[in-house]
């Protein structure tokens, strides 16, 4: 019998995917997902649309969120799932992260047009749906000719060290977990062993957070080996906390990366969405 997975990590157009929010529903469908979160960066934005496409297809939908979070390790994202439809705490909270961003965007735009570049925030808003992203100006240089592709783009102009990058001005991730937990939304530590982090690095992280009342880590994700995945169900053994996963979908921003199975080796089961929902039962909260 064929296991029915989920995915619980995902982003649309809202954000920095390339799929609206409705479009994202239709394609979990076809792909035979018993379920799916909407996750997109800093912005509760496209989850309406999303739950009532969702609705209209009969397929289970959890409304979230992934949030930026700086520490002096460096950076970590922390996924909210379950953000309930009336958040204003959260909307406050992300409205003045949302600022920030702004802020970075506009220093961003103002490098590159130092560098030659005649990019301005006009043609990046036109670009996007949501807020606006450095996905938005690599698309933009690209379809200028400025650069042959995003990868390029990225690893001379916006990524870290790149030309006219500036760093993100966010939030700890303890204020991340704790504003989550204030609203009722389980926090998820989102892709733990991206880019391969000391294992101690991980665990101290992991410890930390669950202090300030994390929920689960994202052991499944695209950019986890077995190994990876390992090291984060042992985690959560060690702290009490549940697991999730999902596949980081961008759509085309992130080629080669499908809904549900990133690479085509990810799974995630049905399985692990409902322990967090028993998780969340236990505590009194809304599934």
């Amino acid at each position: 019998m064929e296991t029915l997975l989920v995915d619980l990590h995902t982003h649309s157009t809202a954000s920095d995917g390339t799929d609206s929010p409705a479009d994202l529903m239709a394609r979990a469908h076809a792909l035979g997902l018993a379920a799916i979160a909407l996750t997109d960066h800093d912005t509760l934005g496209g989850l309406d649309e999303a739950e009532s496409a969702a609705r209209d297809l009969g397929l289970p939908f959890i409304r979230g969120c992934e949030i930026s979070t700086r520490s002096e390790a460096g950076e970590h994202h922390i996924v909210g799932l379950w953000v309930p439809p009336q958040a204003d705490a959260l909307e406050n909270w992300l409205a003045a992260v949302l600022r920030g961003r702004n802020e970075r965007n506009a220093e961003m735009v103002a490098r590159l047009r130092a560098l030659g570049f005649d990019i301005t925030m006009e043609d990046l808003r036109a670009r996007a749906s949501g807020s606006v992203g450095r996905p938005h100006m690599a698309a933009a240089l690209v379809d200028k000719g400025y650069v042959p592709d995003t990868g390029t783009a990225f690893r001379e102009y916006l990524g870290s060290g790149g030309k006219a990058y500036v760093p993100k001005r966010v939030p700890a991730p303890e204020e991340a977990v704790r504003i989550l937990t204030q609203v009722g939304a389980t926090a998820v530590l989102a892709h733990p062993c991206l880019n391969s982090p000391p294992e101690e690095a991980v665990d101290a992280l992991t410890e930390r957070l669950a202090a300030s009342g994390l929920d689960a880590l994202e052991a499944w994700h695209s950019s986890h080996s077995d190994t990876a995945t390992r090291h984060c169900v042992e985690l959560a053994a060690r702290y009490g906390l549940g697991l999730s996963g999902g596949s980081d979908y961008h759509g085309a921003n992130k080629p080669g990366l499908e809904l549900g199975t990133g690479y085509g080796a990810l799974r995630v089961p049905a399985a692990a969405l409902e322990a967090l929902k028993a998780r969340r039962r236990a505590r009194g909260l809304a599934c």
